[in-house]
């Protein structure tokens, strides 16, 4: 696992998507996640995946409807 400190996640780029996906994946202990995968989004969606990201990184436990909610904006921004 990468140590926080070493992302810069202030450049929109595809490696930092990749990141930020793996992650919400990962908290979210997505059952689909194969499915959700970082080369499927756009660098033009950069802003909204951050957004998800911090909501999900700044929490330890989610209700099945915030899951499926964050799940939910996910699959919105898929290209």
């Amino acid at each position: 696992m990468e140590d926080k400190q070493m992302v810069n996640l202030d450049q929109p780029t595809e490696q930092n998507i990749e990141y930020m996906i793996e992650t919400i994946k990962t908290k979210l202990k997505m059952a689909s996640a194969a499915a959700m995968q970082a080369s499927h989004f756009k660098l033009s969606y950069y802003e909204d995946i951050k957004d998800l990201y911090d909501v999900v990184v700044s929490k330890n436990n989610f209700s099945i409807s915030e899951v499926e909610a964050l799940v939910s904006e996910l699959g919105k921004l898929r290209g």
